[in-house]
């Protein structure tokens, strides 16, 4: 196997591997070293950095050599990932230092063992006398090499190490046998200590900060204010604020005192920030305070987290504990939605009902009760519901969605019981995800040609399986599962599987027909899991189940393994997923004598924040470096699978001046979607099916790894070097080499794609056989 530059290469297989090292998210950690004497001032920047900065929340390593445990219990109390890391402190003493007994002189050189951490790929440590007054997302966003603030008095050569934004090759063995081989030759300003070291090392070689990032308190003598933009105040010198303060500085030393709170009053303040607050500080900080007020508004807040991250049950216990006024309907209607989530409809319809008496919240209420009443497959209540949300607000989205779902006509089934097969799977609406729309036709094809109703029962994976539902899918002559993420916790929860299809265990036992799960994928992006055991415990018993149980690549394998017992574990087989040998399946399927010469672009902007971390804005400015060098060879276009990825072709206008066409993929029927694919050179995607679809018809692919399910279906058809991440700090430039290297050896590139795409086909037949002979065929 080839790789071009840039490529990543590994040992371990991709199921293997967690699935950061998979999407190339970078992990980033703040960092301080803390001990007894200047632990009042490290708490007072946990809070200082919390309440500055309510959107980020990273791990915070805490690097100590002799803290107390009542200590610990106070640190943990304020953050909800703090990393525990104790300093070897005999490395230090190797150290020459220019007073060896004074031990705050010794302690000074603890910091450096941030330079030994190996599991993040940008750090940003913290000196404890410092407090965070502003925004830190410039200092989360850098990329490259060590980044700090001048000395105030040294000029720009010498760095000032209270802050440092430091990235992964520093991380590194050899800088800090640097460290070391220096702090032990004493060649360095010994009264500087670790900063000494760190200015001799680098020499000036480091990235310069503006000073309001690590601003000294210095500046402020003659007790001058704060100025507005500080985004850090640091109160270097002898005189720290929690133990007297010093004269001159008492304007500074009050912003200090802002955030000397106790765990309730910071709790609170946390609690009433504006803006979005993030889900683990929000759950860790208000959780207590819920408990401890009894707060509905504050208790609405703390559910809406743990729904946001699939927490249902959670969502219902925190609410459920408090009082909740009639007359304050967002807290019954977060309380309505968490309680269907969990599949307890007729409690969450009447807190729902509650909520549609206030004019802001009864639109979304009315949805979700014409949500629950498709669900439960009453389409007339349904589309009483929906049109009620639209009478309230007629823009309101969900409630016209809901409106047109309620209001579609059932396909008209031809074909007798006994000649077809019932079919669960995600039927998606007209102007869906596009990749979803074409699934449920090719699962078909994978079992013959004919992908009507003359052959196949229909089953929403979203409805309520029911007795009437068991009774009809017993009728039939299969239960065929596959099409769309069935195996996501998130996109239309449900308390009877946990998955995406609505099946209460005592009807899945029921069912008495053959039950053939094909191609389904392990679909958790990295950061988001399966928390409750009820998903394991319906996942069991589907495997138990099935005579066929066939997962779409290797790395879904391995996750759905690990989840079930070992007697299980050879149940589970590769089945790839069908759209990937679609030349093969679809009948009379032709290559297109003729390829248009474009490059088609996909972006995926759903779980955002999971995709893309802090990184939007780099990926953004790379892609429009890699539309600039591909466009130089052929025109580049945006295809857009979901109304959402068009924000691509917007983003790009507006910050780039770049202006694509974009295609409403959307918009386009199944035979439409695949024609598109088959007559472009090339598919650049970061939705799995940008990818699957396209490599499906013959066309080159490079995937935008944003989810581990991208790097899964590229390790199997053994070129990984077909993907970038979209947290590559050479995006653009990686991207366009692959792009026009592809272009440039076209035909090689096609062949190889029907070369990788045979191997699918094989593994694909081999399981048709098996397929016919558990039907009888």
């Amino acid at each position: 196997m080839t790789t071009t530059p840039g490529a990543t290469t590994t040992a371990l297989p991709a199921s293997a591997l967690p699935s950061d090292a998979l999407t190339g998210k970078r992990r980033v950690a703040f960092a301080s070293y803390v001990d007894e004497n200047y632990l009042p001032g490290f708490l007072a920047l946990l809070r200082s950095l919390a309440l500055s900065n309510p959107g980020v929340c990273e791990d915070f390593v805490v690097l100590h050599d002799d803290l107390r445990p009542g200590s610990i219990a106070r640190i943990r109390a304020l953050h909800p990932r703090i990393v525990l890391r104790r300093v070897d402190t005999g490395h230090y003493d190797t150290y020459k230092k220019g007073d060896q007994d004074n031990y705050l002189v010794r302690k000074a050189y603890f910091i450096l063992d941030v330079f030994r951490l190996r599991e993040y790929d940008t750090v940003i440590t913290l000196d404890t006398d410092m407090v965070v007054l502003g925004d830190l997302g410039e200092l989360l966003r850098l990329r490259e090499g060590l980044a700090a603030v001048p000395q105030f008095f040294y000029g720009q050569h010498k760095l000032n190490s209270g802050l440092l934004v430091i990235q992964r090759e520093y991380l590194s063995d050899a800088f800090c046998a640097k460290l070391d081989a220096t702090g032990r030759s004493g060649d360095y300003e010994l009264d500087k200590h670790d900063q000494g070291i760190l200015n001799a090392v680098l020499d000036g070689d480091f990235v310069r900060l503006d000073a309001r990032y690590n601003f000294v308190k210095r500046r402020l003598s003659g007790d001058l204010p704060v100025p507005e933009d500080t985004a850090i105040l640091h109160f270097t010198g002898r005189h720290k604020p929690w133990q007297g303060g010093e004269a001159g500085y008492g304007r500074a030393e009050e912003r200090w005192r802002e955030f000397e709170l106790s765990d309730a009053e910071f709790q609170a303040a946390y609690l009433a920030r504006p803006g979005t607050l993030h889900h683990d500080l929000l759950v860790h900080l208000g959780t207590p305070h819920v408990a401890r007020t009894g707060d509905a508004e504050s208790a609405r807040k703390v559910a809406a987290a743990h729904i946001a991250a699939g927490d249902y049950q959670d969502a219902v216990d925190v609410l459920s504990g408090v009082h909740l006024p009639l007359d304050e309907a967002w807290p019954h209607e977060v309380l309505g939605h968490a309680l269907m989530s969990v599949s307890r409809y007729d409690e969450a319809r009447a807190r729902l009902l509650l909520a549609t008496a206030a004019p802001n919240r009864a639109a979304t209420a009315y949805a979700r009760l014409a949500q629950m009443a498709w669900v439960h497959g009453e389409h007339a209540e349904s589309l009483r519901y929906a049109t009620a949300g639209l009478s309230v607000d007629p823009t309101h989205r969900a409630s016209r969605l809901w409106a047109r779902r309620a209001a579609s006509v059932p396909e008209q089934e031809t074909g007798g019981a006994e000649d077809q097969l019932a079919h669960v799977a995600f039927y998606m609406d007209r102007q869906g995800n596009a990749g979803d729309k074409l699934l449920p036709e090719t699962v078909r094809l994978g079992f013959g040609p004919d992908t009507t109703s003359r052959r196949w029962h229909s089953v929403h994976a979203h409805r309520l399986f029911d007795e009437a539902a068991l009774e009809r899918v017993n009728a039939r002559r299969g239960l065929v599962i596959g099409g769309g993420g069935l195996f996501i916790p998130d996109t239309m929860p449900n308390g009877n599987s946990a998955w995406q299809w609505n099946v209460p265990d005592e009807h899945l036992r029921a069912v008495d027909v053959p039950i053939m799960v094909y191609a389904v994928g392990f679909n958790a992006f990295d950061g988001q899991s399966y928390r409750a055991g009820r998903f394991r415990e319906s996942l069991r018993l589907l495997v138990e189940k099935s005579a066929f149980f066939g997962l779409r690549n290797h790395g879904s394998i391995a996750r759905v393994r690990a989840m079930l017992p070992g007697h299980l574990h050879d149940k589970v087989r590769f089945q790839p997923c069908p759209t990937t040998v679609s030349r093969h399946l679809v009948p009379g399927w032709t290559d297109p004598a003729e390829r248009e010469d474009t490059v088609l672009l996909n972006a995926a902007y759903d779980r955002a924040g999971l995709r893309f971390g802090h990184d939007y804005g780099h990926f953004l400015a790379e892609i429009a470096k890699a539309v600039r060098g591909i466009g130089a060879h052929t025109e580049v276009r945006c295809v857009a699978h979901s109304l959402d990825d068009e924000r691509i072709a917007f983003d790009l206008r507006r910050e780039h001046g770049i202006s694509l066409p974009v295609i409403p993929m959307y918009d386009f029927d199944n035979d439409a979607i695949r024609d598109l694919y088959a007559r472009t050179r090339l598919v650049i995607g970061m939705r799995g099916h940008a990818g699957m679809i396209p490599f499906g018809v013959g066309t080159p692919i490079i995937s935008l790894i944003s989810h581990p399910k991208m790097a899964y279906f590229l390790a199997d058809i053994e070129r990984p070097e077909w993907g970038v991440s979209v947290h590559d700090r050479n995006l653009g430039a990686v991207l366009t080499e692959r792009a026009t290297g592809i272009l440039d050896r076209h035909a090689t590139t096609v062949a190889d794609v029907h070369e990788r795409q045979q191997a699918l086909w094989k593994v694909t037949e081999a399981n048709a056989a098996d397929l016919r002979a558990i039907l009888g065929e």
